[in-house]
């Protein structure tokens, strides 16, 4: 076995929670209520799903589709997630470029004569 080295880095893998219902049976549920127009309890209910987890699907399978204009289909909320993370990394940036900015500008007031 081998022992723990303190400048060995460890990957950290982080992994989502798994999912209790399979995403085949969600599809069935939603083509069911698109298609069927029967209410989404009763369609959960037939396939042992929640009503609400069937209800988020659906939303979002309406979304992806174009019938829920309202919506931001599943590409919208990549894209976004993306921008936020880099919003987030650039403005990090510029916190850091304005730091050392500061730091150099004193540095360099304080080797001029008065």
């Amino acid at each position: 076995m081998r022992g723990f080295c303190p400048r060995e880095r460890r990957r950290s893998v982080v992994m989502g929670r798994p999912r209790k219902h399979p995403p085949e049976l969600l599809d069935r549920g939603a083509r069911v209520v698109i298609d069927s127009g029967r209410p989404i309890a009763h369609v959960a209910r037939d396939l042992g799903v929640p009503a609400e987890t069937l209800r988020r699907y659906v939303r979002q399978v309406e979304a992806d589709e174009g019938l829920r204009p309202d919506l931001p289909s599943s590409q919208e909320r990549e894209e976004m997630k993306r921008l936020r993370k880099e919003n987030y990394e650039l403005r990090r940036a510029n916190e850091i470029l304005k730091a050392a900015s500061v730091f150099f500008a004193t540095e360099l007031d304080a080797d001029r004569p008065k």
